[in-house]
């Protein structure tokens, strides 16, 4: 009895064996996408040309630490509309309150240079492509500011807090973590809502350390779009485009991977009215004469392919 039951296991054993394969998996070449952040990169206006800092105006390059990419598109020509070139990734979305918006919690928040995305080359139609639209929807980084007048206390100067800034087209968040503290929201927020957390070492975070929100006019976030002429985006929107510097020709042949490195502006992104002209963003904690943000958009976009 012994013997059979040792000659079946053996028999199993062999069975599962032969069953096994030992062929390859095969290969399957995947597009990556990596964001960057670029301080030195040209500060651009909605139409895709140079632009200086306003007078009366004064801005700042923040030190970003992640953002998010709703949707990208790859076109083939300057004449192609939004949304007919080859749609490659979109992030889901959601209906709340009879309004389209991108779901937050689903989104994909990346740190600069790490891959947030991959899929595979064949879901590119085989073609040349000249231009990558990229919609951003959530940027989150830390400015330098001054917090002045506060009670009993006085001034805190050379300080740093952190902005959470939405800047898609509409979102719907559940709630949202700015730095440490979270923000319950349960509802849509359109294109320039923005939370901040003040970042004070101690013991002088005693003196301030409260989390404010905010919500700029929609249109007032910068979106390069040097296409404006032959291919506009939508207002509200946060699609923006750049020219790759090589066209990216597909064949459906490809057998190695490619990575597209969307790099971003972030040049003096942030940018406000200097009531007082010293060139610093002021925060009164009285809620008297602070200086007014006027965009926290990006300030162009260079796709390249790594």
């Amino acid at each position: 009895m012994k013997k059979t039951l040792l000659f079946l296991l053996l028999g199993l054993a062999v069975g599962f064996s032969a069953c096994e394969s030992d062929e390859p998996v095969p290969n399957v070449p995947k597009i990556r996408f990596k964001l960057r952040f670029d301080p030195t990169q040209a500060r651009l206006n909605n139409y895709g040309q140079q632009a200086a800092i306003p007078a009366g105006h004064a801005a700042q390059t923040p030190d970003f630490r992640s953002m998010c990419v709703h949707y990208i598109e790859f076109a083939p020509s300057f004449l192609t509309l939004l949304g007919l070139g080859d749609v490659v990734y979109k992030a889901p979305e959601l209906v709340h309150n009879g309004a389209n918006a991108i779901d937050f919690d689903q989104a994909i928040v990346a740190e600069g240079d790490s891959v947030f995305l991959e899929i595979p080359i064949s879901e590119l139609a085989p073609g040349t492509y000249t231009y990558v639209r990229a919609s951003l929807a959530y940027q989150n980084y830390d400015i330098r500011l001054n917090i002045r007048s506060i009670p009993t206390f006085g001034d805190l100067n050379n300080q740093s807090g952190t902005i959470a800034s939405f800047v898609g087209f509409n979102t719907y968040i559940d709630d949202y973590t700015i730095r440490t503290q979270s923000i319950a929201v349960n509802n849509n927020r359109a294109q320039g809502y923005w939370g901040f957390e003040p970042n004070i070492q101690p013991p002088y975070n005693q003196f301030y350390n409260q989390v404010s929100t905010g919500q700029a006019p929609t249109g007032a976030t910068t979106v390069p779009n040097p296409l404006w002429a032959t291919s506009p985006i939508p207002p509200g929107s946060c699609v923006v485009t750049g020219a790759l510097p090589q066209p990216l020709v597909i064949t459906g042949n490809e057998t190695e991977d490619i990575t597209v490195v969307l790099s971003v502006s972030i040049n003096n992104s942030f940018e406000w009215e200097d009531g007082d002209g010293n060139g610093q963003f002021d925060i009164y904690a009285t809620g008297a004469q602070t200086d007014r943000v006027v965009d926290m958009g990006v300030r162009g976009m260079m796709p390249f392919v790594e």
